[in-house]
C-alpha cells in the first residue's frame, strides 16, 4: 500500500572534479544530507553539458581533465530541506540549485 505526500525535490549542479576539504563535492553534499536525516539523495553523472561561458564538456572524447556535470538530487519535506540548504549555501563550487514541490508515493520497506 502506498501513501502520498508533498515533498521538495532539490537538484544541485556541480562539476565532477569540484572538491570540498579534499572530498569530492558531490560526496560532501550527500554526507551533509545524511547528517540532516534527509529521506533520499542520489548522484547522477552527466555525459554532456555546459554552463556559464558555454564551454561544452563531454564524455565522447578522450578526456584527462574534463569536468563533466554532476547533479545531486535530494528529496524530503520542506522542513528538513530548508536547514540543509542553509548549510550548503556558502560552499564554493555549489552552482545552480533548483527546487520544486513534488508528490511522492511512499511504499512499505522490505523486511530483511
Amino acid at each position: 500500500m502506498f501513501r502520498t505526500s508533498d515533498a521538495q525535490l532539490i537538484r544541485i549542479f556541480v562539476g565532477e572534479n569540484d572538491k570540498y576539504h579534499s572530498t569530492p563535492l558531490y560526496e560532501a553534499i550527500v554526507n551533509i544530507a545524511r547528517r540532516h536525516d534527509i529521506a533520499g539523495a542520489t548522484v547522477l553523472q552527466g555525459v554532456m553539458g555546459y554552463q556559464g561561458r558555454g564551454v561544452i564538456h563531454t564524455a565522447k572524447i578522450l578526456r584527462l581533465t574534463e569536468q563533466l556535470p554532476v547533479v545531486v538530487e535530494i528529496v524530503d519535506v520542506k522542513e528538513k530541506v530548508d536547514p540543509f540548504l542553509d548549510e550548503i549555501a556558502d560552499i564554493e563550487g555549489v552552482g545552480l540549485v533548483t527546487f520544486e514541490t513534488v508528490r511522492v508515493l511512499v511504499g512499505r520497506k522490505k523486511k530483511d
